[in-house]
């Protein structure tokens, strides 16, 4: 390993490696524009510069391997000279359009000026025009104007997607950015490139001038999109309703982590999340109308009660079996998570002996071999773990025909929409001949209206827990906003139900319920939030194959 000085601090690090690598893991930051850790080696827009002792000349850091005995300076007058420089030269034709730019407070032109460029300009010349507000696709827009030709989108398309829609045409001050004639950019990841620009060349159709980044707050948390379970930052509005048409959740970034999507999200994931603040049931509702939490949940609590009793009095005598033909049904489903369904099997299977289906399965999607998941469940691994086996609509479709010949007290359904599984007609007999049917979920649906309860679920930036994702990487979501309404978190409300019945469950939050979960089920032993942290972590029984990070 070679050893090298940077900044007076002496660091060993691996062969191969690069200079502005050594200096992070110094805790050094060294500007750049070309260079991106997920990318190939560029080396063209020489704002990495370095000055290295006993070398005449500036040395670029993305592309200068660290040897033995080399002391670099990454901040002495020589090395800020050079960088700006370089900036002068990369303003010469950049528009000062920052007012009006979408990446204004985010962008490293803005910011490395600020660090160490202002300088009295020396190009006094007539700036080159070129196009402006280019729809490149459904999700991105470029300004030619703007773009330092650091190449990275290039690349992206080149080595990531492997669909090369960008290039870089023309010579001289005239080159610029473009795709290639007769190309649409809508490959399924397209919106990286946005997140990769160091300036405001590429920005997002759907963010543009909905509201100013030093407005946003932002919370870390996990994609439920599919079963991959990709980090990422929701970045909403807090303070301030006017902005983005009054919705709280703005925008949706990708979050490092090198075990599940390294800098990388998938444009279904990105913008799949209207219906956190559309279409959402955020009012507790009755067949007669309105009602109030304690009603409903006193009512259901008391049909639960009654129909457990009765099926104790014709309860096996031989082996205390009472889940076959129990009068309760329950369908779980594997968007809820590992906490919610842990409650589930102890509060309905436990201790009521309820018919409890495994979790429906959405109807397959789309997939590839990088990212995007056919399972669009965020935690059917975490429900399978808990003893909710993804399979097929089989024993569903028998809880609906035991619902249907009357063999039911209550139904109680997550989330799922049945009209869509079993079709309108079906449903509408099924909420006929069931004395209580309960639908919890987020979102309204064709169900919703059969039903004779209707309890708000908070969605999952609303609440903590925990998803397993398809590799068995257990892994938090975290509470960003307050739920909508008067919906609760479906913990809350099995926590508030289960006080109802009578049932002594030792656990107020998700925190507790998962230490509940470390100590009863073989795969969590050992975890807590804590060793969970930010980045997740593997269960004890994945497969090491398993565990690899993404391409």
């Amino acid at each position: 390993m070679p050893s090298l000085t940077i900044d007076g601090v002496k660091v060993s690090v691996p062969k191969d490696i690069t200079v502005i690598q050594a200096a992070e893991k110094l805790g050094i930051f060294i500007p750049r524009y070309c260079y991106h850790p997920g990318l190939s080696i560029a080396g063209n827009c020489r704002i990495c510069v370095v000055d290295v002792e006993n070398n005449p000349k500036l040395q670029i850091a993305c592309n200068l391997p660290a040897v033995e005995g080399m002391v670099v300076h990454t901040k002495s007058e020589k090395a800020e000279d050079g960088r700006r420089a370089v900036l002068e030269f990369l303003l010469a034709n950049h528009p000062l359009d920052c007012p009006v730019c979408d990446q204004s407070g985010e962008c490293d032109l803005q910011n490395f000026y600020m660090d160490f460029g202002l300088y009295n300009p020396r190009f006094k010349e007539h700036k080159v025009k070129k196009h402006k507000a280019v729809e490149l696709g459904p999700h991105v827009m470029l300004d030619q104007e703007r773009c330092i030709l650091c190449s990275r989108c290039v690349r992206f398309t080149d080595e990531i997607t492997k669909t090369g829609e960008f290039g870089i045409f023309n010579r001289g001050d005239k080159t610029e950015l473009g795709i290639y004639p007769g190309e649409v950019l809508d490959n399924p990841y397209s919106a990286n490139v946005v997140d990769i620009c160091p300036v405001g060349a590429l920005t997002e159709a759907d963010f543009r001038f909905k509201a100013r980044v030093w407005y946003l707050s932002s919370a870390p948390t996990v994609c439920n999109g599919c079963s991959q379970g990709c980090n990422i930052d929701l970045h909403f509005v807090q303070n301030k309703p006017h902005l983005n048409g009054g919705a709280r959740l703005v925008r949706i970034k990708p979050r490092y982590n090198p075990d599940v999507n390294q800098w990388w999200l998938c444009d279904e994931g990105r913008y799949g999340f209207g219906w956190l603040d559309h279409d959402r049931l955020n009012k507790v509702k009755s067949q007669s109308g309105q009602a109030t939490w304690e009603q409903a949940l006193t009512e259901i609590a008391s049909v639960l009660a009654r129909s457990n009793q009765e099926q104790e009095d014709v309860k096996n005598p031989v082996d205390g079996n009472n889940q076959a033909g129990s009068r309760i049904g329950v369908i779980p489903s594997a968007q809820l998570t590992n906490e919610e369904l842990f409650l589930i099997r102890e509060i309905f299977q436990g201790a009521l002996g309820a018919q409890v289906t495994v979790c429906v399965p959405e109807e397959p999607g789309s997939s590839d071999d990088f990212l995007i998941k056919e399972d669009k469940n965020p935690n059917s691994r975490g429900a399978k773990l808990m003893g909710f086996a993804d399979q097929s609509l089989i024993d569903a479709q028998q809880l609906v025909e035991d619902g249907l010949s009357g063999d039911l007290e209550i139904l109680w359904v997550f989330g799922h929409d049945l009209v869509k599984l079993f079709g309108e007609e079906t449903v509408r007999r099924l909420s006929e001949k069931v004395p209580v049917f309960v639908f919890s979920g987020t979102n309204k649906n064709l169900t919703v209206p059969l039903a004779h309860w209707v309890l708000p679920s908070a969605a999952y930036p609303e609440k903590d827990g925990t998803f397993v994702n398809c590799h068995g990487r257990v892994q938090r979501i975290g509470h960003t906003f307050p739920p909508l309404g008067e919906s609760k978190e479906d913990w809350r409300i099995l926590l508030e139900l289960s006080k109802k019945l009578g049932l002594v469950i030792d656990c107020r939050t998700p925190r507790e319920i998962f230490q509940q979960i470390a100590l009863s089920i073989k795969p969590f032993q050992g975890l807590s939030y804590e060793k969970i942290g930010s980045q997740g972590e593997n269960l004890s029984s994945a497969d090491p194959d398993e565990r690899q990070p993404v391409p």
